[in-house]
């Protein structure tokens, strides 16, 4: 639950720089809900569900209270995104929704994203279990 402030990095934004291990769960569990969403809604054509209308300004912050319920949070988000996806027939050539950073993703891209977002917070995560303060220090 401690917070730890770790180096710039990219894909932190300097609002991340001072997390604990559980509001990165947080952030973790409500960022992958959210692209989990926007894929299936771009796959199925489905009413966007209410975890995919996110800003992704302010909504994907986490808040300073979270515990320990995190880590369950955080494990039954992927494994729904998983399991959601395992049925999908298609990814590619769905129609495409934007991404802050990126541009146009279709459902492919966005299931990529999810990976790739897990990837730059899986560094983040080591410092802040480490309780790292080695600016400039990076985990494998």
């Amino acid at each position: 639950a401690k917070i730890v402030q770790v180096p710039a990095m990219p894909g932190v934004d300097p609002e991340m720089q001072e997390w604990s291990f559980f509001m990165l769960m947080e952030h973790n569990a409500i960022v992958n809900r959210s692209i989990s969403a926007l894929v299936e809604h771009l796959v199925n054509g489905s009413p966007m569900a209410e975890a995919g209308k996110i800003d992704p300004k302010t909504d994907r912050l986490p808040r300073n209270s979270a515990g320990l319920e995190q880590i369950e949070q955080f494990r039954k988000s992927v494994e729904d995104h998983l399991k959601m996806s395992s049925g999908l027939k298609r990814l590619r050539k769905t129609p495409t929704k934007r991404h802050p950073i990126f541009g146009e993703f279709d459902a492919h891209q966005w299931h990529c994203m999810f990976g790739f977002h897990l990837m730059l917070h899986f560094k983040q995560a080591r410092l802040i279990a480490k309780g790292s303060k080695e600016q400039g220090s990076y985990p494998d």
